[in-house]
């Protein structure tokens, strides 16, 4: 395993950059990227599946998700 070192610029260059990702996605301005942010009902068209199948794919890790006041959103790399 290799072990990294992370120095206090670089924890402040990701925040800037975290900021910087979240003030455009909330502001409607978000750069088209590799990846991408999807909600379930977005998600579930995407993949053609039921949101049982969904929540299955969740559970056991295959999806990356995170829960944003009640919302699931899904990282999706394109």
């Amino acid at each position: 395993m290799q072990v990294e070192i992370l120095t206090k610029e670089d924890l402040k260059q990701f925040k800037a950059e975290l900021v910087q990702e979240l003030k455009d996605a909330f502001s409607g301005n978000a750069k088209p990227q590799n990846k991408e942010w999807l909600k379930s009902n977005e998600v579930r068209k995407l993949l053609g599946i039921s949101p049982g199948t969904l929540q299955n794919l969740r559970l056991n890790g295959t999806l990356t998700y995170s829960k944003i006041g009640g919302m699931m959103y899904y990282w999706i790399y394109r």
